[in-house]
């Protein structure tokens, strides 16, 4: 636990109540992670009614969690601020579209949060999740260790889920990143990858039971498949910024696959980091094949790039 804190004085903040910034709620009451739970959106009516229902988890959870409706500046004095505004993805939306839109949905909102608590930690879940968390880094003034996204951690939950199902073992038995910019450009590490203690080409030495690149497939579309399906998909997204959170608040420092700011592109996507109160405290690279390699630094120039023409612009 952090100095100066306990369970009844961590403070978190919501920033776009839709779907997914609801998800995360239910989940970190759930969990009484937080005293408070501040939403903020620009939609008032539908804050305030995020803010009744989700009132009526805690009441009916016995959490110590009490919501509140707030501002962006409010939001801003927080221990933990995440961003979702703009995470919902939209069937035929172009890329071109939705960064547009959502870069300036990001501006806009941490144009009205600044300045943070000194001590905050922002997390970016709204999509593209790596280049709106270089952009948010730039724009919060906070230090690079306290800004990160989601980046790849759902991506490499599915993939072990995946996977698990497959060989028959369990989940929490493997050791399996997808790292680089989230999306099409994302990389599964198989070669690093492990279950149990054993080298995963020595766990699986056929290629016959599992079609790597079938998975690596199946992994980037799911989100459409379920998007087609039922309109959205925040819970998966919700129990992992649930779970940053707690690697946050909790010091518990975990190594989770987020994007966060790497020096030598200057730019943030995802790779293995250890979590704390503090935000990033370490990154780890871990070995990789050069064909990984490469594909993790061509979609990392290409992120560059991007970024290069925006600020351009």
């Amino acid at each position: 636990m952090f100095p100066g804190s306990s369970a009844q004085n961590r403070h978190i903040a919501i920033v776009g109540v839709g779907q997914v910034g609801g998800a995360i709620a239910y989940g970190l009451i759930l969990q009484s992670l937080a005293s408070e739970l501040l939403l903020v959106d620009e939609d008032i009516e539908r804050r305030d009614g995020q803010v009744r229902d989700l009132s009526d988890v805690s009441y009916g959870h016995g959490s110590q969690t009490r919501v509140r409706p707030a501002t962006h500046r409010e939001a801003g004095q927080c221990d933990i601020v995440i961003i979702t505004a703009g995470s919902k993805y939209t069937l035929g939306q172009t890329r071109v579209e939705q960064i547009h839109r959502n870069v300036s949905i990001i501006r806009s909102v941490i144009d009205a949060i600044v300045p943070f608590k000194a001590d905050s930690i922002l997390v970016v879940v709204s999509n593209p999740v790596d280049l709106l968390t270089s952009l948010a880094q730039k724009l919060s003034g906070l230090p690079v260790s306290q800004v990160l996204g989601s980046g790849t951690f759902l991506d490499s939950v599915r993939l072990r889920g995946m996977v698990a199902n497959r060989l028959e073992v369990a989940a929490n038995s493997i050791g399996m990143y997808v790292l680089g910019v989230e999306g099409d450009a994302q990389v599964v590490t198989w070669s690093a990858a492990t279950i149990g203690s054993m080298p995963f080409r020595d766990f699986n030495p056929s290629e016959e039971s599992l079609d790597r690149s079938e998975l690596e497939h199946a992994c980037r579309n799911r989100s459409k498949e379920i998007i087609r399906a039922k309109g959205s998909c925040p819970f998966g997204l919700g129990s992992v910024v649930c779970s940053i959170c707690s690697s946050i608040l909790l010091d518990k420092r975990n190594v989770r696959p987020i994007s966060h700011f790497q020096p030598e592109f200057g730019c943030c996507f995802s790779m293995p980091a250890v979590l704390g109160r503090t935000g990033i405290t370490r990154t780890i690279k871990p070995p990789m094949s050069s064909e990984e390699e490469a594909g993790i630094t061509e979609s990392a120039k290409a992120l560059r790039h991007t970024i290069d023409r925006l600020q351009e612009n």
